[in-house]
């Protein structure tokens, strides 16, 4: 991957890798919100567990993939972040939160944007990648 884009990659992985595995621990305590308000009322109605339940699962989910994307699964973890993002969004949108559903569907499309660095990053050697870019630049310059 070309130098340059190393510093936006990182952002993302830590930022994205932190902030569901924070999200996925705080299922548990409740001390950044009360997770279970933001349940849409159909989704309620078609659980077959408990709201702290689902909560509980949906915890560990999140830590997971936030874990896995800050050990090394970055791929990975950010495709599913980012799947995972879009299903809470329809959630947020069915419980009335279009602002939190703003909010999380633009995280999802960061996530991916992950996703697809990593695969540069792991596809493609940096050396060669640069060289592509810099034959492509010189392309469209002469």
């Amino acid at each position: 991957m070309h130098n340059r884009l190393n510093t936006p990659w990182l952002a993302l992985r830590y930022g994205i890798g932190l902030t569901a595995t924070l999200a996925g621990i705080d299922k548990f305590f409740n001390v950044l919100a009360d997770w279970s308000s933001y349940l849409s009322p159909l989704a309620v109605q078609v659980l077959p567990v408990s709201t702290g339940t689902f909560m509980g699962v949906a915890g560990v989910i999140e830590f997971a993939v936030g874990a896995a994307i800050l050990a090394g699964w970055t791929r990975l973890g950010a495709y599913v972040a980012s799947g995972w993002l879009l299903g809470v969004s329809a959630n947020l949108v069915a419980a009335g939160f279009y602002d939190i559903a703003v909010r999380d569907a633009v995280m999802s499309c960061a996530a991916f944007t992950l996703a697809r660095l990593a695969e540069v990053r792991e596809q493609v050697p940096a050396h060669r990648f640069n060289s592509i870019v810099e034959q492509q630049g010189r392309r469209v310059t002469a």
